[in-house]
């Protein structure tokens, strides 16, 4: 009997919710809707974390879904934010403006590709340089809370094109960052967790923009200083260059790919 051949719905349906989230923040920028174009970035991120782990769930990982994922982050978390940024405080930098957004989509570029060829190698305790997805909240946090506040795009420029290329750089550094993959979800806590999580959620729903920019930020900034503290001499490799193994890193784990191939490099 012939197997029959397919994709599974569920998973994929997911990544391409999150590619239209992605693509959807493009065009928001073109018209002028920063805040739209800044939430639809946040939105692919919660469909990016959602794919891989109903794909796992539901037994129906797959290499296309692997694949298609990279593909719909590099719109999402490589192309939107960049052009998002672009839109929003570059078009009148010229050459600078347009070469900071380049920046950072080759960064989101090499970031992928390097993290989907660590298949066995890396230590999934960590990441090698900044993850996509936290790179485009970044971005996008900062476009959002400019847009909520009455801060022009054009009137900091600079800043948007410093943040930007910064944050492309750091997605191709050797710079160490939690993965929060060791944390045991399916674990007991105890009942006050539940109204920590919940404080949380005030917190973050009060002023969501500022919230989310200041968390993104100062894990963004977490990376080198935890690479800084944890080496006694710092030496190129541990800032960027080829390393034979994941960063500075001494030990060497599981594969990321873990549910459709979960590109959680994302």
């Amino acid at each position: 009997m012939t197997k029959r051949r397919g994709i599974y719905l569920l998973p994929n349906l997911l990544t391409t919710a999150g590619l239209f989230s992605g693509f959807y923040a493009v065009v928001m920028s073109m018209n002028g809707q920063f805040e739209h174009a800044a939430v639809a970035i946040f939105v692919a991120m919660v469909f990016d974390g959602l794919d891989g782990r109903v794909a796992r769930i539901t037994n129906t990982q797959s290499a296309f879904g692997a694949e298609y994922d990279s593909m719909a982050d590099m719109v999402s978390f490589g192309i939107a934010p960049a052009l998002v940024a672009y839109n929003f405080g570059m078009t009148e930098l010229g050459k600078v403006g347009w070469l900071a957004a380049f920046v950072y989509v080759a960064g989101a570029a090499l970031r992928l590709a390097r993290f989907n060829t660590q298949v066995g190698i890396a230590d999934k305790r960590f990441f090698q340089g900044l993850a996509s997805p936290a790179a485009a909240a970044v971005v996008a946090g900062m476009v959002w809370a400019c847009h909520d506040y009455s801060l022009s795009g054009h009137d900091y420029e600079y800043v948007v094109a410093i943040v930007t290329g910064l944050a492309g750089l750091l997605m191709v550094s050797n710079f160490k960052y939690n993965s929060f993959k060791e944390v045991d979800w399916h674990g007991k806590v105890p009942f006050v967790a539940i109204l920590v999580i919940m404080l949380v959620f005030i917190i973050v729903a009060t002023a969501p923009s500022l919230v989310l920019v200041t968390v993104f930020i100062l894990y963004a900034v977490a990376g080198p200083i935890n690479t800084f503290r944890t080496v006694d001499k710092v030496t190129l490799e541990d800032v960027v260059g080829d390393t034979h193994e994941d960063a500075d890193f001494e030990e060497s784990s599981s594969s990321k790919f873990d549910s459709k191939g979960e590109n959680k490099d994302s």
